[in-house]
């Protein structure tokens, strides 16, 4: 019990994804290192996350956390991996495979009011198998391109059975931003409610309407559909609810129209910061944060003591 409090009294060195690294927890990842050269990266992530019992709500492993983890320790000096044969060193961008050209015609049919009734427009998550076409048509049309999703995350897609499978929209949702001022306040996290439960709320990461696709309405349709059944999915996939949604726009290049016409709040703006490594950086414009309650008592069981 002595060493278990002295372990919980030891300086916190990095915070990352709601877990706090102490000096024996480097130490551990550089006797594995070290001790077992054999492994590979994902490996070695997967030993840690079984050492640790770091899981996800479905008693799942963290491993591309733990992965991704690994990689910013190394970048910030506490750890030094071996560099594995034919890969760059550094947090480089993975790179996606470019668009096939005999694909770009089919993104060019014009898709006007006349063509689609918003009632029958569905939205559905995507399916395994659609994962890449997802991500290339987001890494080509959406002005942030597509970066790795770390963690617990679902994508959908806005379709029209009247037109031959064309893509109508694109949504990304994936775990909370870990810091946000204007969203604590909001709720009444304190630091200690925001650890335990910042998996119940889930951020907006990406939304694309394709510029060919001229439909008053849409994707403020496209979203209050994704919203009603946004936590049955993410309790089918993840094993738990999510009872807040959120996301970030940037004021200088959008209104924010479609957030406002599904009735989102808008809480204020960032300060205009971002992170790097373990910083906080100023760089861009500030972003208008904006949340949507996905049930009526959504602070009672993001701050209550007996919420599950």
């Amino acid at each position: 019990m002595a060493s278990a409090c002295q372990a919980d009294s030891a300086p916190v060195l990095v915070r990352y994804r709601n877990r706090e690294i102490r000096e024996e927890d480097l130490h551990f990842i550089r006797a594995t290192i070290e001790g077992r050269p054999e492994l590979t990266r994902t490996q070695m992530a997967s030993l840690i996350c079984e050492a640790w019992n770091w899981r996800r709500c479905d008693g799942s492993s963290k491993v591309k956390a733990c992965h991704d983890l690994l990689l910013r320790l190394d970048e910030w000096g506490h750890i030094t991996l071996r560099r594995q044969a034919g890969r760059t060193t550094g947090r480089s961008r993975r790179q996606l495979p470019r668009l096939p050209t005999d694909l770009i015609p089919l993104a060019w049919w014009e898709v006007n009011q006349a063509d689609v009734d918003l009632h029958r427009v569905v939205v559905r998550p995507i399916a395994e198998e659609e994962r890449s076409g997802w991500r290339l048509f987001i890494d080509r049309f959406h002005y942030l391109g597509c970066q790795p999703i770390i963690g617990e995350n679902l994508l959908y897609v806005a379709e029209y059975p009247g037109l031959a499978g064309e893509v109508l929209a694109l949504v990304g949702w994936a775990s909370a931003s870990f810091r946000a001022p204007l969203r604590e306040d909001y709720i009444g996290w304190d630091e200690s409610a925001k650890r335990q439960r910042q998996h119940l709320v889930v951020n907006n990461v990406r939304f694309l309407v394709p510029h060919w696709v001229q439909v008053p309405n849409l994707a403020s349709r496209v979203l209050s559909q994704n919203l009603r059944r946004l936590s049955a999915d993410w309790q089918q996939r993840w094993g738990h609810p999510v009872h807040l949604a959120e996301s970030f726009v940037d004021t200088s290049r959008h209104q924010g129209t479609c957030y406002r016409a599904s009735n989102w709040v808008c809480l204020g703006h960032t300060a205009g910061r971002s992170k790097r490594g373990n910083k906080y950086l100023k760089a861009g414009s500030p972003k208008a944060h904006y949340v949507f309650p996905l049930r009526r008592d959504f602070r009672r069981l993001l701050v209550s003591e007996q919420a599950p």
